[in-house]
């Protein structure tokens, strides 16, 4: 709409616009889904699923061939409604239960992992020695959040301890109950230490001269103490 007239446009909706999702949504009910469910699965032999969340999605396929034909497909589908697949960030791998036996018998390493919804699932085992697949923070996400709380604390970190402590404890709080599953307990004390690490840092740089040793910032830190991590998610309950 420009002055409250319509105009035709090719642009597609702008990157993080209200109507992007929406869009998203759409298509990837009639471009992927109905297509996947209607014409995609009921062709092939072995087990198949599809895992979508707006404009990322994931595929599973028991065999091999079922899956690369897929692939190909894909693409012949998303040209034929004028949109491209991502190829740089879409790969087919090796994944799930057998493929580690597999590629041991080839002599290959162990399996491949992939990212999704900011998190890394990788094949592992449980302490029984059963097959699970595991998830933790994505080393890109991980990176990126730690690098965004750095800045914050620089540009509070003339404000009093309680606020400052207040602001970060908001920060890992909604941390942990989106990356707090199953399996990711590392990767949660991992961040908090790292917003430790960089709350010692700017705290000393309040002044010319040093504010905190470590032992008197763990003092304060008892009287403005940082959210734990917590498991908000358990991933194989019920």
């Amino acid at each position: 709409m420009k002055d409250y007239v319509y105009e035709d446009t090719e642009q597609g909706s702008g990157q993080g616009s209200v109507c992007s999702p929406i869009i998203a949504n759409i298509y990837m009910h009639y471009v992927l889904v109905w297509w996947f469910k209607e014409r995609i699965q009921p062709v092939l032999r072995g087990y198949s699923g599809l895992v979508v969340y707006a404009d990322d999605f994931v595929c599973c396929f028991q065999y091999k061939g079922e899956a690369e034909a897929f692939y190909e497909r894909l693409k012949q589908r998303m040209g034929y409604f004028g949109l491209i697949l991502e190829e740089n960030k879409s790969r087919l791998i090796e994944f799930g239960r057998f493929a580690e036996n597999y590629r041991k018998r080839r002599g290959d390493k162990k399996p491949e992992t992939f990212t999704f919804l900011g998190f890394t699932h990788y094949c592992s085992h449980s302490t029984k020695g059963w097959f699970r697949v595991k998830r933790k923070t994505s080393k890109k996400k991980f990176a990126k959040k730690c690098k965004e709380v750095h800045q914050l604390i620089s540009s509070i970190r003339h404000g009093s301890l309680k606020l400052i402590t207040d602001k970060l404890n908001q920060i890992l709080v909604g941390y942990y109950h989106y990356y707090g599953i199953t399996d990711n307990s590392y990767a949660l004390s991992a961040f908090r230490h790292s917003v430790i690490r960089s709350l010692f840092y700017w705290i000393n740089r309040r002044s010319q001269k040093k504010s905190y040793t470590w032992l008197a910032f763990n003092d304060m830190l008892k009287t403005y103490p940082l959210a734990r991590p917590h498991i908000y998610v358990s991933i194989y309950e019920g």
